[in-house]
């Protein structure tokens, strides 16, 4: 298992930044070759940094896209599914929902009265927020610490908005 639990301090973006992550990555719509293409870019970005990920593209409980790159494991795909029914519940991504419990003074797996396994506050999954719309799915990647996870999604997400 390579979701950590916590990331270096130094490294750790704000919730601030989080939030204003989520507000910048809205997407004018979102189809099912919108979904290959998320995908096909995050497999492609994973391709070139030779990371041992799994991603997935849930939207409106139809996987739409999924790839296991050399490395990954099963576990993968067991993160992926933890992940994503956070982003599912609380309608935000899986590593801002760890923040707000760590600034607390408390952790996701203490304090939020679900089961640890079957959801998971670790970074790396992303909510699919379609303008008018809200959240309609997930995107998720896992393999890497949990910054690098999420840092991998948003980074596609920006270069599929084209901002980046």
């Amino acid at each position: 298992m390579t979701d950590d639990v916590r990331p270096a301090p130094e490294t750790t973006p704000s919730i601030e930044d989080l939030e204003a992550q989520e507000r910048r990555l809205v997407l004018p719509r979102f189809t099912h070759d919108d979904a290959w293409a998320l995908g096909s870019l995050l497999v492609e970005l994973a391709r070139e940094r030779r990371a041992p990920v799994a991603v997935d593209i849930h939207r409106a409980g139809q996987q739409l896209f999924h790839a296991a790159l050399p490395g990954s494991t099963p576990d993968n795909d067991a993160w992926i599914a933890r992940k994503r029914r956070v982003v599912e519940r609380y309608g935000c991504a899986s590593y801002l929902v760890g923040a707000r419990f760590r600034a607390k003074g408390t952790t996701f797996e203490a304090s939020s009265r679900l089961d640890p396994d079957r959801y998971a506050a670790h970074g790396g999954s992303f909510p699919l927020h379609v303008e008018g719309a809200g959240v309609i799915g997930t995107v998720t990647v896992s393999g890497l610490p949990q910054l690098e996870d999420h840092r991998m999604v948003v980074e596609a997400l920006e270069r599929f908005l084209g901002g980046g």
